[in-house]
């Protein structure tokens, strides 16, 4: 069993480095070119079943690549819920609440880092049920967080684990163990 991430491509959300979860942001002309791009780097691969985000940043990534027709969505795969911090950087909220971190504190009106975990446990448990092939095209903080839940690292682990847009990342075994094989993979010139 192999699960391959595929964060979505770039946004200008994503480029301003403005937190975005469940806003329907477009991929930019930068986010097209990386996913038919992706494409190009995934067509010597075959996969048994391929899901993606029902947001169209993921799902769009997922058709230029050329796995549109295959993908099916998958509301699990959503991004994390920022609440009122949607659309903010970083500074922006801390401004407002000093010393904030995501993976400690959460988003009002939003989630926690345990609540992706919960929503990602069943579908994770799916996509790695069988010794097959999985394409997954989704969100950089819940394939971080589902990546240290396969991993069972404690979840603010996945603080760690940084994810480029059009970045592939591939889960899987190492003597029956869950591993990295590998992490945050983009093209050089990104």
């Amino acid at each position: 069993m192999r699960l391959w991430l595929v964060r979505h491509g770039e946004t200008v959300w994503a480029r301003e480095r403005r937190h975005t979860g469940r806003t329907d942001v477009p991929l930019s002309p930068e986010g097209e070119h990386q996913a038919r791009r992706l494409g190009v780097r995934l067509a010597r691969e075959r996969f048994d079943r391929v899901f993606t985000s029902p947001l169209s940043r993921a799902s769009e990534t997922a058709r230029l690549a050329g796995f549109g027709a295959r993908a099916l969505p998958r509301d699990e795969l959503l991004e994390f819920d920022y609440g009122e911090y949607e659309g903010l950087t970083t500074p922006q909220i801390r401004a407002r609440r000093p010393g904030w971190d995501l993976f400690r504190d959460g988003c009002p009106g939003g989630e926690t880092v345990a609540a992706v975990a919960e929503r990602v446990r069943p579908f994770l448990a799916e996509a790695t049920d069988a010794d097959e092939e999985v394409l997954v095209f989704g969100h950089g903080h819940t394939l971080r967080i589902m990546t240290a839940t396969y991993l069972g690292l404690p979840l603010d682990a996945a603080r760690h684990l940084f994810l480029l847009t059009a970045s592939l990342s591939v889960l899987g075994t190492e003597h029956e163990w869950p591993a990295l094989h590998r992490w945050n993979d983009c093209e050089p010139d990104q």
